[in-house]
């Protein structure tokens, strides 16, 4: 079996138990809204932007998408509410999708054109928010650029640089020759239909 498939279930097979334990829970909110800031001239790949950045964008096979600062793909979760200053993702589901957290109430961005806020968690922390969404990575994506989370259990998708949700299938990375895949794609994006 092809390695990528192999891992892409294995995450898939985690993803389903994290958001078993996925609850709604209320939090204090602060939003502010921080405008985009330049950073000198970081190339639109997957290199992690300046250190102490919050958000950036890179190229990924589903197009420019928003990163965290370490260059790690950024999603939001439909299960949470637009613009209600709350996240929903807490307990196991926030073991496998980790909140993109900042320490500041206006979160250093570079080339991300939507609105850009904080929220606080119920722990305390402040969890970055673009176009009232609340962010998160994936704990399957293995390096930067990775977007082995997109369309998993169809609740969870990266973002353009305007703060939209893409809905596009993840493709593939090129590889050596490696013959064909099956019809569905290593980010899972096609699994998890029943699962919700």
């Amino acid at each position: 079996m092809n390695k990528r498939f192999v891992l892409a279930l294995a995450g898939i097979a985690v993803t389903t138990l994290a958001l078993a334990g996925c609850a709604s829970t209320s939090s204090t909110t602060t939003t502010t809204s921080g405008g985009p800031t330049t950073s000198s001239s970081a190339s639109p790949t997957t290199a992690p932007m300046a250190a102490g950045g919050d958000l950036s964008t890179a190229s990924t096979s589903l197009g420019t998408i928003v990163v965290n600062g370490q260059g790690r793909s950024v999603y939001l979760y439909t299960k949470d509410t637009q613009n209600s200053g709350a996240s929903t993702c807490y307990s196991q589901c926030a073991g496998v999708w980790p909140a993109v957290t900042t320490t500041s109430t206006t979160p250093v961005v570079a080339r991300v054109t939507g609105t850009v806020g904080t929220i606080t968690r119920t722990d305390g922390t402040m969890q970055v928010t673009l176009n009232g969404w609340p962010l998160y990575t994936f704990a399957s994506d293995a390096a930067a650029g990775d977007v082995a989370g997109q369309g998993v259990m169809n609740i969870w998708f990266v973002l353009t640089p305007a703060g939209q949700e893409v809905t596009a299938a993840a493709t593939a990375a090129p590889s050596s020759s490696s013959g064909s895949s099956s019809g569905g794609t290593s980010s899972g994006s096609d699994a998890g239909g029943g699962w919700s």
